[in-house]
């Protein structure tokens, strides 16, 4: 039996774990983390595009069960007039990030997938046998399998693997703030969107609490910021719900930096292949960067269940998969633009 070895254990290589073994195809998830790599405090919204992926390797029904309906998204401007109302096209679900990694990994393992974590992606060449590819992390260990799927992020190791002069992430010149509110301000399965003054902000209240995020101009963030702080500090005087969200917030807040990746101009080589943000990472704004994930996980998986050779396998997962992700990656970032205040209605 053909088995694969999958650098990253987060949404795209749980995703693709569960998806070859639905073909047929024995997997390995090797995690860089020394735990699943929680990315605690983030949350996301599974769009209808990524649950129809789900439902093609039978995982819908558990992310479902976890997760809460994202029905309408309503947008304000600073001054909290209602500027537009509309309903999200198809079946979205809202969840953690850390949500969608436990449901996936627990999948994954119900199918016999072992996942290893502690395991940073070194190097990956072929075997001098011929027979596959060995590959190395950075505890000293090395695997051997019959490819390398490198689901690693939009820092990923194995791009560099692939293609030494790959690009690498652009700063999208946001910062982007997650936290969760005391308080419904929004009805369950609707999205608030407002055009501050100075920054994006985006709400919704699944569960009773408000979860929140906020997107907001500026330098990269160091680490020694105070992600409440800053967000509290860019609503101030807006008119809208943001600043009194923010301060119904307790400690649960994060804040990062935004990141995308418009291309890779390689996406394999005769071993190695990459899925998810390794090859196309968008902005926030388009809420599909699990959704993507999963769609190359599915096509990535029948690709190689209907090619014997990997080499026509990854081509023609390439050619199905590049144009629309690039597509979506440069919407997102087109979105992204509207972090700034629309004008006047």
């Amino acid at each position: 039996m053909t088995r694969a070895i999958i650098a990253g254990g987060g949404i795209a290589g749980a995703a693709t774990a569960v998806a070859l073994h639905r073909v047929g195809i024995e997997a390995e998830i090797y995690e860089a983390h020394p735990s699943s790599g929680d990315d605690a405090g983030a949350f996301l919204t599974v769009m209808d595009n990524g649950i129809t992926a789900l439902r093609a390797i039978d995982v819908h029904e558990s992310v479902i069960a976890n997760s809460y309906p994202a029905a309408t998204v309503e947008l304000f401007d600073a001054a909290g007039r209602h500027m537009s109302g509309r309903p999200i096209a198809g079946e979205a679900r809202t969840l953690t990030r850390a949500t969608l990694y436990r449901v996936l990994q627990a999948e994954a393992r119900s199918c016999g997938v072992p996942i290893r974590y502690g395991k940073r992606l070194r190097s990956a060449s072929r075997r001098p046998d011929g027979g596959g590819v060995m590959v190395s992390f950075v505890d000293g260990s090395e695997v051997v399998g019959d490819f390398l799927v490198g689901a690693d992020g939009i820092h990923s190791v194995t791009r560099t693997l692939i293609d030494p002069a790959a690009p690498t992430p652009r700063y999208t010149d946001q910062n982007v703030i997650y936290g969760y509110a005391d308080g419904a301000w929004t009805e369950p399965d609707a999205y608030h969107m407002v055009f501050g003054s100075r920054a994006f902000f985006g709400c919704t209240s699944p569960d009773g609490r408000t979860w929140w995020f906020a997107r907001i101009p500026g330098p990269p963030l160091t680490g020694a910021e105070d992600p409440r702080r800053l967000a509290s500090d860019v609503f101030a005087g807006d008119a809208g719900p943001a600043a009194a969200i923010v301060a119904a917030t307790g400690s649960d807040v994060v804040g990062g930096n935004s990141y995308d990746l418009p291309t890779t101009p390689t996406w394999h080589n005769a071993l190695l292949v990459l899925a998810g943000d390794a090859a196309h990472a968008a902005s926030p704004a388009a809420a599909q960067g699990a959704s993507m994930a999963v769609e190359d996980a599915v096509v990535l998986a029948n690709c190689l269940r209907d090619t014997a050779d990997l080499g026509a396998a990854f081509d023609a997962y390439e050619a199905v998969r590049r144009e629309p992700a690039e597509e979506t990656v440069a919407a997102s970032a087109r979105l992204s633009g509207t972090v700034r205040p629309a004008p006047e209605v």
